[in-house]
């Protein structure tokens, strides 16, 4: 009789409401990071931004750099991944992603080359925050892809 009942607690103890994770889905540890990672760079740099001592025009072209930079990673991310899928993209939409991604880069190398009233510790902290949220924008996509596609197969 007492030994129904142990075996009984136990049963109760024991969560039924377990996560589990699909096949193909990233795990909760990888989402938080990359989502932390993204946070962080996007915050970080304006942060920066916003205590910084340079005219209100030269903030808003980095800013600006900022989200046209996460756009256009995004957007090359999924039309790389919708062509590897054969899901089908059009050459130009390819292409336009490339172009976009290229001159965002190269509009935040060009700026922080020529801007004379930041540091050169600045400039690397700005770049350094720049390319952190890229890439952490790109693995956010990712995931949020893969999680869906995981959830669509049961």
């Amino acid at each position: 009789m007492f030994e129904n009942q142990e075996n009984n607690l136990e049963t109760e103890k024991k969560p039924n409401h377990k996560y589990e994770r699909r096949e193909g889905e990233p795990t909760a540890a990888f989402k938080g990071a990359s989502w932390a990672a993204l946070l962080l760079g996007i915050i970080s740099y304006l942060i920066g931004l916003y205590n910084a001592t340079m005219q209100l025009n030269e903030k808003g072209y980095y800013f600006a750099v900022l989200v046209f930079g996460l756009y256009a990673a995004v957007s090359l991310q999924k039309a790389v991944r919708d062509k590897d899928e054969g899901i089908p993209v059009t050459s130009i939409y390819c292409g336009i992603s490339w172009f976009a991604m290229i001159v965002a880069i190269s509009l935040m190398a060009i700026g922080l080359y020529n801007a004379g009233s930041i540091t050169l510790s600045e400039k690397g902290f700005y770049g350094m925050a720049f390319i952190l949220s890229l890439f952490a924008a790109i693995t956010v996509q990712k995931n949020v892809r893969d999680t869906q596609k995981a959830r669509e197969r049961e």
